[in-house]
């Protein structure tokens, strides 16, 4: 009798030692009783009756998942290596065992086929200098479809586009193009800005020939500043018209007189 007591205890602690489950803080277990769905239990000590019951284990920390460069065409028919980080979490234990075999590989396929289809719809440029509207928008278009399996995408971001060395000459290319043509805008308008002041300043200058004057002398003080010995100095052709005239009104005046 003591014999069968200590062996029947045996198998009663052995059973409830096998019963006990621990869920960390970060885990929820889904219990079903007779394969039917009966509860989220968790954190903590878990009691789950053997062959009547069972628990599937849940994580629903912040998943980070490296998509594997994909084959994209873009819409300019360039064709480019594009690969992503998908972060990702279960909100809904239940939905994430029940509605989906493997969640994670799950979101793994939906993120490589989202990330094709939604690439494919932009040209190279945006690819390379709006990321952050693609990231937003295959972000929202896999937390839309994954909402069904209890599944939060939180952030997706592009992390490298591979090009060809052809590809790569082409662009340097046309940004050197690109910077040749500011270039050369902005020295036209710098142009077109000093002719406009050329033509206020010689307005200014025509209305007071006073001023014209002052102008001379000062150019005078300033060349004369200079250690030259040839100056060039200009002269307006008014001034030289008169001089000349009344060099060649001397001799007139003396064979009169």
């Amino acid at each position: 009798m003591a014999q069968g007591a200590i062996l029947v205890l045996v198998l009663v602690l052995g059973l409830l030692f096998t019963s006990l489950r621990v869920l960390r803080e970060y885990e929820r277990g889904v219990v079903f009783l007779l394969g039917r769905f009966w509860k989220v239990k968790g954190p903590g000590l878990v009691l789950v009756i053997p062959i009547v019951q069972t628990m599937e284990r849940v994580d629903l920390r912040t998943v980070v998942m490296d998509v594997p460069s994909q084959d994209v065409i873009s819409r300019d028919n360039v064709s480019v290596k594009v690969n992503a980080v998908v972060y990702f979490r279960v909100i809904d234990p239940q939905r994430a065992v029940i509605q989906v075999e493997d969640y994670y590989t799950a979101v793994s396929q939906l993120a490589q086929t989202t990330l094709r289809s939604v690439l494919g719809q932009h040209e190279l440029d945006d690819m390379l200098s709006a990321r952050e509207k693609l990231n937003a928008d295959i972000q929202q278009l896999l937390d839309v479809q994954t909402d069904a399996w209890g599944v939060k995408v939180s952030n997706v971001e592009i992390k490298h586009v591979d090009l060809d060395e052809s590809m790569i000459r082409a662009i340097a290319r046309q940004a050197e193009a690109e910077r040749e043509r500011r270039a050369k805008i902005i020295h036209a308008e710098g142009e077109l800005q000093a002719a406009a002041k050329l033509v206020a300043a010689a307005r200014e200058l025509g209305e007071a020939p006073q001023s014209l004057q002052l102008r001379y002398l000062q150019t005078l003080t300033e060349i004369s500043a200079e250690k030259t010995s040839t100056i060039i100095f200009p002269v307006p052709i008014d001034t030289l018209a008169g001089l000349f005239g009344k060099v060649v009104e001397a001799p007139h005046a003396r064979r009169d007189a």
